[in-house]
């Protein structure tokens, strides 16, 4: 199978060309989970397959590194628009990618003829909690507490296709990530499981986040984190709608277009090495 590793601000997955390479639906959940080993593998924060569809240009099909499906990724999308557009699969610097039967509509920057940067419109953010799905009583979950581990926090959830709960915190640098991330993902308030962005607010227009994304572990880059972080720190008075948010691996911009209620994320894609692995 050949296959090429890619990443957005250091949140890499493996893409595989699902025009050319066939695998049966049953055999890729344990197919992901081998080649996403970062010692027995490939490594990755995942993979995705590029196929054909009918209600866009391309689908994402994009599962965690454990295996599982996962509804949405930003970094992995920006990549699929580098992947299409450099491997000549579409000539159009303007595409649409279903995922999850959501369609995302991209913008790529093309430089020396290749794919640098992408922006993606994400669509509306989800704030009803039936939806995301987190279980409160509240219309809207901003600031809401919740005790994690023994430890009270306060959450404000959104989904971007896909779940996530935004903790605000002081020094975002010294946050025990990989401690709490697993009792967040597995908390009972969400049924879905979720990721959770912990985020220190710099100035009303600059922001640091680090994530522990469902199924993957705590990860260099999550676009769609990056988008409920805006989202959430609008919704709490604490930036006005766009902010430069500076992950592990780099630095996504996201804009939350209030009038429109639209999200749009612009960020880089970036090819790491094309290769073949035996399946």
């Amino acid at each position: 199978m050949k296959f090429t590793k890619m990443h957005g601000c250091g949140n890499d997955y493996i893409y595989i060309n699902g025009f050319t390479e066939k695998i049966p639906p049953e055999k890729k959940p344990e197919l992901v989970k081998r080649i996403s080993d970062r010692h027995f593998g490939i490594g990755g924060d995942g993979a995705i397959f590029i196929n054909p569809s009918e209600d866009a240009d391309f689908e994402m099909e994009m599962f965690n590194a454990d295996g599982t499906r996962a509804e949405m990724c930003g970094n992995g999308i920006r990549c699929v628009g580098k992947y299409v557009y450099d491997h000549k699969m579409t000539d159009k610097t303007e595409i649409s990618v279903v995922s999850a039967g959501k369609v995302k509509y991209l913008t790529m920057t093309v430089e020396n003829g290749a794919v640098s940067t992408v922006r993606v419109n994400m669509g509306q953010p989800v704030l009803e909690p039936e939806q995301i799905p987190v279980i409160s009583k509240k219309e809207t979950v901003v600031d809401e507490p919740i005790v994690v581990n023994g430890k009270e926090f306060k959450m404000t959830c959104v989904s971007m296709g896909n779940p996530h709960a935004v903790v605000f915190v002081e020094n975002v640098k010294q946050f025990p990530v990989e401690t709490i991330g697993p009792y967040f993902e597995n908390h009972e308030n969400f049924p879905n499981r979720t990721n959770t962005e912990f985020v220190e607010i710099v100035d009303r227009t600059h922001m640091k986040m680090r994530v522990y994304e469902r199924g993957t572990g705590e990860t260099l880059a999550c676009g769609t984190g990056c988008c409920a972080s805006v989202v959430a720190a609008t919704l709490n008075g604490l930036i006005d709608g766009s902010a430069k948010v500076e992950v592990l691996g780099g630095v996504i911009e996201v804009t939350w277009d209030r009038e429109e209620n639209q999200i749009y994320m612009t960020g880089p894609a970036e090819t790491v090495f094309e290769g073949e692995i035996n399946v």
